[in-house]
């Protein structure tokens, strides 16, 4: 990158995020415009806004690169704004969970964004859509979706990890385990009540490592099949979800796949997707490998659950 090449567009989500996240756009803004650069702060107004400013920025060769200050459904707009675009895109966290900027090693230190820009390294990121809209993470059907859902209905303004807790403490006691059919590349894998995850990132959800093998370049969507009818055995999957050992278990499926398509008799089931409330079913998902570049730490981690619970407590 080199100033003369052209201005940076900074879009940020202003709703995304506490007082602290706001502070690391500012400084890295500061950053970069100490460095000569020009920087073009572009404010979203909603989810799609911030694709409609993608957009427009993807078209205009005055610019060379695009960051993105907000949660997971902001970066997946800019995301989907962007597909097909050699523009790199940076991620500044600045959500509640922050699964994408988590899963490519970003957390809320100014010393990463800085150390990660000057040495632009890039790698191909896959896109995913659900009935023909953009995610970049995962999405969720079942038991988050419901949760998802309640915590919606309750929401004004920016959330924390706190505003989950009466929702999820709700829809454990009420929640009622539907049938799922699930078909991975045109074969049934599953039929009967259970939740199903399907994505693009290791770990969801306070950094369970959930999809423990999947990866953002690999063309592939990983589906996770939880078993599940009764509360007791939705406590014992959470324990080895925590513990990594899910994958082993006789009432998980666990396959990698292009194409999966997840239908109910019930039309009762909730998703979610990247922590927004997704389509009712049917579900037909779809992954583009290599949709957008994405500038990452180069020797990059997912960031695991304790550092997200310091994070949480700090």
């Amino acid at each position: 990158m080199k100033p003369e090449n052209g201005y940076i567009a900074l879009i940020a989500n202003p709703k995304s995020g506490a007082s602290s996240r706001k502070r690391l756009r500012r400084s890295f803004q500061q950053y970069l415009r100490a460095q000569g650069y020009e920087v073009r702060f572009l404010k979203t107004q909603s989810l799609g806004h911030a694709c409609d400013l993608a957009i427009q920025v993807h078209q205009d060769p005055e610019c060379q690169m695009v960051v993105v200050a907000g949660g997971d459904g902001t970066v997946r707009e800019v995301a989907h704004g962007l597909v097909g675009s050699d523009k790199p895109l940076m991620i500044i966290p600045s959500g509640t969970e922050n699964l994408l900027a988590s899963e490519l090693g970003f957390g809320d230190k100014l010393s990463t964004l800085i150390q990660t820009f000057e040495a632009g390294y890039t790698r191909p990121l896959d896109l995913c859509t659900i009935n023909g809209k953009c995610f970049t993470c995962v999405s969720g059907f079942g038991f988050d979706g419901e949760v998802m859902d309640r915590v919606t209905k309750m929401r004004d303004g920016h959330i924390d990890y706190f505003d989950y807790a009466s929702p999820l403490w709700q829809t454990f006691w009420s929640h009622t385990f539907h049938p799922i059919h699930v078909e991975l590349d045109g074969q049934v894998i599953f039929n009967g009540p259970g939740m199903v995850i399907v994505g693009n990132v290791t770990r969801y959800a306070l950094g369970l490592y959930v999809l423990r093998h999947a990866d953002v370049s690999d063309g592939l969507l990983d589906v996770c099949v939880l078993k599940c009818q009764y509360r007791p055995h939705l406590l014992k999957h959470y324990l080895t979800i925590l513990f990594k050992r899910h994958t082993r278990c006789s009432d998980v499926i666990y396959q990698q796949g292009k194409h999966v398509k997840i239908t109910s008799p019930s039309k009762k089931i909730k998703t979610q997707v990247d922590g927004d409330p997704g389509p009712p079913l049917p579900a037909d998902i779809n992954v583009t490998p290599g949709a957008i570049l994405v500038m990452v730490p180069q020797e990059y981690k997912p960031e695991g659950t304790w550092r997200r619970l310091l994070r949480l407590l700090g």
